[in-house]
């Protein structure tokens, strides 16, 4: 038509990123726990190693998977 502009506007996110985001989610909380575990096993030879106290890793691990500190 004329004097009609012709516009496509693309929604503000797709499906495909939605479910993308809903996955990672959960990913990376899981990530965190697995990090968190290991870091709590570490001796404490290793983490004199690293300049971290026990304390330090037992803040660290005291915190909630969904607390992510980056977050992702």
């Amino acid at each position: 038509m004329k004097g009609h502009a012709s516009s496509t506007q693309q929604p503000a996110f797709s499906l495909n990123q939605l479910w993308h985001a809903a996955l990672q989610r959960p990913v990376r909380w899981l990530q965190l726990h697995r990090q968190r575990d290991e870091l709590a096993s570490l001796s404490d030879a290793t983490l004199h190693d690293l300049g971290l106290s026990r304390a330090d890793i037992q803040q660290e691990a005291d915190r909630h998977f969904w607390d992510d500190p980056l977050r992702k």
